[in-house]
């Protein structure tokens, strides 16, 4: 809660393509873009960029983080991408301290929030913060009374007999929120006793999904009963859907992520890529995605929230540690770690 209340200070409180590819529209001189936000939200950034620009053209992908991660590190030799916006921050690190982004400083760096910046520094600037958010669990009161079960309060919960393949959470693999999860119960609980939760809790996974926000939307639906997600993600759906949904910020304590940005190194579009990424910055871009009712914090200070979003600040904060998690030994290890004992584990 400091960390992002002391950053926010009084003002706080399966791939998507467009019909021009991010292949074709390299061809055609446009901006390869990667984006791994919801669809609405980068759709809506691409829009904003052509509109406010003279001329300048985007071709949007869609891909969860992890996907855009294992793309980037392919193409390595041959970029097919020019700038990869959203999804959490370790994969963007990573991908940094691979050198497999490009170093710039934003002429609009000391707009931002700190924890934007921290990241960037982090990163070694081949990254900058674009929001933050912090993780929760989601249930769905109905299917909870079903169950006969009190409301859900801390992780612990979710090892409840009764919520037996009642619990979603996506694959760390392919996620940038279920890896965000893996760190924050190693961070939380010591590496050994965190993995004896994760593999409990394997036995009360219904599914590993895909991308980090599906629990949500599978819990508000009533097909599971809790989600692991950014409390950002449950409030679309408390918003905007007028789900039977509950957000909760875990007791023990719960991480964050600092979504983040990274031009790829080798880019065929540079220039005009360093351009759009400072757009993204600016007031008038970071201001977009409340307006498409994604509910992170903006990362520049001057957009003005609406007070829904205050209490996504209230959330008993762990120190979490970018720097650590973010780097590719520890995040390969962690998922190798996963895959071996949790994933493949009976029920």
């Amino acid at each position: 809660m400091t960390f992002l209340r002391n950053s926010l200070g009084i003002a706080l409180g399966a791939c998507l393509v467009l019909p021009l590819t991010a292949r074709d529209g390299a061809a055609q001189g446009a901006i390869s873009f990667t984006c791994s936000a919801q669809i609405e939200y980068c759709q809506a950034l691409v829009t904003g960029y052509e509109r406010a620009s003279s001329g300048a053209k985007v071709a949007m992908v869609r891909k969860s983080t992890g996907e855009a991660f294992a793309q980037i590190k392919a193409e390595a030799a041959n970029p097919k991408i020019d700038l990869w916006w959203g999804g959490t921050g370790d994969p963007h690190l990573q991908a940094a301290l691979e050198g497999l982004t490009e170093p710039y400083k934003s002429p609009r760096l000391t707009e931002l929030h700190d924890w934007s910046q921290k990241q960037a520094e982090r990163g070694q600037f081949r990254t900058v913060g674009v929001y933050a958010g912090a993780l929760g669990i989601s249930y769905n009161p109905v299917q909870l009374a079903k169950r006969g079960m009190p409301p859900i309060k801390c992780w612990a919960d979710l090892l409840d007999p009764k919520l037996k393949d009642e619990v979603q959470v996506a694959d760390p693999n392919a996620s940038g929120t279920a890896y965000t999860m893996l760190a924050t119960i190693v961070q939380l609980m010591g590496e050994e006793k965190g993995f004896d939760y994760l593999k409990a809790l394997h036995r009360n996974i219904g599914q590993y999904t895909k991308t980090g926000g599906a629990p949500v939307k599978a819990t508000a639906l009533g097909e599971t009963t809790a989600g692991i997600v950014f409390m950002s993600d449950a409030l679309v759906q408390v918003l905007v859907e007028k789900a039977p949904v509950v957000s909760v910020a875990p007791c023990e304590g719960t991480g964050y992520e600092v979504g983040s940005m990274s031009l790829v190194k080798g880019g065929r579009n540079l220039d005009a890529a360093k351009k759009f990424y400072d757009w993204l910055l600016a007031p008038e871009a970071q201001a977009i995605g409340i307006s498409v009712n994604s509910y992170q914090v903006p990362a520049n200070k001057s957009v003005a929230l609406p007070p829904d979003i205050a209490k996504l600040v209230d959330a008993k904060l762990i120190d979490y540690d970018f720097q650590k998690f973010g780097s590719p030994t520890e995040r390969t290890r962690l998922l190798a770690r996963w895959d071996r004992e949790v994933k493949a584990a009976p029920k």
